[in-house]
C-alpha cells in the first residue's frame, strides 16, 4: 500500500498543525488504510499488529468528529489496560491541541473515581477508558451517552482475552443504535468475529498484512535505557562502537533537529535530514557524509529513502520506529555490498520492550539485549583510539613545526615521557570536554515501570530457575495472564519480577506456598 503523507489526508487544518509540531511527516499504512473510511462514517475492522500508528488512526478522526459546543460525550474508547488508556488519551490531547473547546480525559480503575466524576461533570467529548472502570460510571449515571456519535474498541483481542467480553456487550448495548463502531485488533478469533456481525453495520476490514522479512547479515541489539538518558547512551555507544559511518533514526522532525544541536555541541560531526530540508541542503548533507565531512547522519524514515551509501557501520533507532516495516528498512541502511553490519535500538520501559518483541518476530530474526557501555569502557575505548591516532601521525611523517616545539621543552629540562604524557593528556581534556560524557554510571536497580511493581522471589540461578518458571508459577496461581508480567531478573540465589500494581496483594497471597521448579519459595516486595 502507498502510504500518504499527513497533509494529503482530509483532515482539519488543526490537526494537521498538530501533526507537524509533532514532526510526523508520513501516515503509516494502517493510519492511511482507516482513517478516510472513518471520517466518511463507516464502521471499521482494522486487523493489524501493535505497534502500526493504531491510536491515530483512530484519534485523529474521533477528534475531527466532535462537535466542541456540546459539552457531551461524543466519543468512547476502550481500552484493555489503563496504562493504554493513558497513553491513547496522551496521544488524542496532543493531535488535538489546537482544536478549541476538545477536551478528552482518561478513565480507569486505580484512581479515585471522585477526581473522574468530577472531570465528567465539567464536560468532555472523548472519553478514554478501560471496561471495567467505564462499568462502574455507568451503574452510578456519571457518564451517559445520549449524544455518542463514535464507539471504538482498542485491542478487543486483549479485551476479550482479559475477560471483558460481558462489560463490552453490556457498554454496546447500552450506547444509541446509530453509532459508528470501530473495531481494532491483532488477531480475528470466532469471539471478535462474533462482536462484528452483532454490533457493527456493515464493515469495511482493514487488514494490513506484513510481508515476512529477514535480516539474517546484520546483528541487532538494544538497551534498556532509563528515562531521560537517551541522549547519553547514544553518546557511549557512538564512542565505544565507533562506526565509520553511522545513521540515527528519530520519528519526527523536531526530535532530529534537537538531536543533531546536541550532538554538534558535543564534537560530533553530523548533520540532519528530514522532509523540512531542501534538495540542494539535502545534496550537500549526503556528499559531505559520503567524503567524510561527517559520519553520523540523523534522519526521519521518510527523508532516507533512496541514500544510497555503502559502508554504513552502524545504524541506531533512537526512536522506535511507528511501523514494524520501518524497522526492517532502517537496518537495511546497513550491510550492505557483503559488508558486516550493526543495528542498536534504544527503549525506554516495559511497552517499548514489548513493541520490540513484536518487530522481532516480524523480522524472524534475533534481538539481543545489552548492557549499557560503562564509562570506564568509554575511556578504555578512546584511549585504544588516541594510542591508534598517534601511531598514524607517526607513520604519516612529523611536521618540522612540531618537532621544533618538542625540541623547545626538552631544552627546558623536560624529558621527552612528560611531554608526550601532557600532550595525550591535553587530547584526553579536549575529547571529554567536547563529548561531555556522563559522570554518573546506568545500573539495573531503576525503578519499576509506571504501574508496576518489583517483587522478590527466593529463587535463582543456584535452583536452576529460569523466567518461564517464575512466569509459569506466578500465573498458574495468582490467574493473571503471563504477558502482564514485566521484567524478570534472576540472580544467583533470588529473582525480581515486576508484576502490575493492582495485583500485587492477589500476587502475594497467591505465591505463600509455592513451588518453583521444585523449591520452595516465598515472594515479597523487592
Amino acid at each position: 500500500m502507498e502510504k500518504l503523507q499527513f497533509s494529503e489526508l482530509n483532515i482539519s487544518e488543526e490537526i494537521k498543525k498538530a501533526v507537524e509540531d509533532m514532526g510526523y511527516e508520513e501516515a503509516t499504512a494502517i493510519q492511511t488504510a482507516t482513517i478516510p473510511l472513518i471520517m466518511q462514517g463507516r464502521d471499521v475492522i482494522g486487523h493489524s499488529q501493535t505497534g502500526t500508528g493504531k491510536t491515530a488512526a483512530f484519534g485523529i478522526p474521533a477528534i475531527q468528529a466532535c462537535d466542541p459546543s456540546s459539552k457531551n460525550v461524543q466519543v468512547l474508547i476502550l481500552c484493555p489496560t489503563r496504562e493504554l488508556a493513558m497513553q491513547a488519551c496522551d496521544e488524542i490531547r496532543k493531535f488535538g491541541k489546537y482544536m478549541q473547546g476538545i477536551k478528552s480525559v482518561a478513565i480507569y480503575g486505580g484512581q479515585p473515581i471522585e477526581r473522574q466524576i468530577k472531570a465528567l461533570k465539567m464536560g468532555v467529548q472523548i472519553v478514554i477508558g478501560t471496561p471495567g472502570r467505564i462499568m462502574d460510571h455507568i451503574r452510578r449515571r456519571t457518564l451517559k451517552f445520549k449524544a455518542l456519535k463514535m464507539i471504538i474498541l482498542d485491542e478487543a483481542d486483549e479485551m476479550l482475552n482479559m475477560g471483558f467480553r460481558e462489560d463490552i456487550e453490556t457498554i454496546l448495548k447500552d450506547v444509541p443504535e446509530d453509532r459508528q463502531t470501530i473495531l481494532f485488533s491483532a488477531t480475528m478469533s470466532k469471539e471478535i468475529l462474533g462482536i462484528t456481525k452483532k454490533y457493527q453495520t456493515n464493515p469495511e476490514l482493514v487488514k494490513i498484512v506484513h510481508q515476512q522479512l529477514t535480516v539474517p547479515s546484520i546483528e541487532q541489539y538494544y538497551y534498556n535505557v532509563p528515562k531521560g538518558k537517551k541522549i547519553e547512551v547514544l553518546c557511549r555507544l557512538l564512542d565505544t562502537e565507533n562506526p565509520k559511518r553511522s545513521i540515527v533514526f528519530c520519528n519526527t522532525k523536531r526530535q532530529v533537529d534537537e538531536l543533531v544541536n546536541e550532538l554538534q555541541l558535543r564534537g560530533y560531526l553530523c548533520d540532519a535530514l528530514h522532509g523540512d530540508i531542501k534538495q540542494h541542503t539535502r545534496t550537500q548533507v549526503m556528499n559531505a557524509l559520503k567524503k567524510g565531512k561527517i559520519d553520523i547522519l540523523i534522519a526521519t524514515d521518510v527523508a532516507a529513502r533512496g541514500i544510497d551509501v555503502d559502508d554504513v557501520e552502524g545504524v541506531f533507532n533512537y526512536d522506535l520506529p511507528q511501523d514494524e516495516e520501518y524497522y526492517v528498512h532502517r537496518i537495511g541502511r546497513t550491510g550492505r555490498a557483503g559488508r558486516s553490519g550493526t543495528a542498536y535500538s534504544l527503549v525506554t520501559g516495559r511497552s517499548q520492550i514489548m513493541e520490540l518483541r513484536d518487530i522481532q518476530k516480524f523480522t524472524n530474526s534475533k534481538i539481543t539485549e545489552r548492557a549499557i557501555p560503562t564509562i570506564s569502557e568509554v575511556e578504555q575505548t578512546k584511549s585504544v583510539k588516541i594510542v591508534n591516532e598517534i601511531k598514524a601521525v607517526m607513520e604519516s611523517g612529523l611536521q618540522k613545526e612540531s618537532s621544533e616545539i618538542v625540541d623547545k621543552l626538552l631544552d627546558e629540562d623536560f624529558s621527552s615521557v612528560e611531554i608526550a604524557t601532557a600532550l595525550v593528556q591535553m587530547l584526553f581534556s579536549t575529547q571529554k570536554e567536547s563529548k561531555n560524557i556522563l559522570d554518573d554510571e546506568f545500573t539495573n536497580d531503576s525503578q519499576a515501570e509506571a504501574g508496576m511493581t518489583r517483587l522478590k522471589v527466593s529463587v535463582g540461578k543456584d535452583f536452576k530457575v529460569c523466567a518461564k518458571h517464575i512466569v509459569g508459577a506466578i500465573a498458574g496461581e495468582s490467574g493473571i495472564r503471563g504477558k502482564e508480567i514485566g521484567k524478570i531478573e534472576i540472580f544467583d540465589s533470588f529473582s525480581t519480577v515486576e508484576v502490575p500494581s493492582d495485583s500485587v496483594d492477589n500476587i502475594l497471597k497467591a505465591m505463600q506456598r509455592c513451588k518453583i521448579n521444585g523449591k520452595m519459595t516465598t515472594t515479597v516486595r523487592a
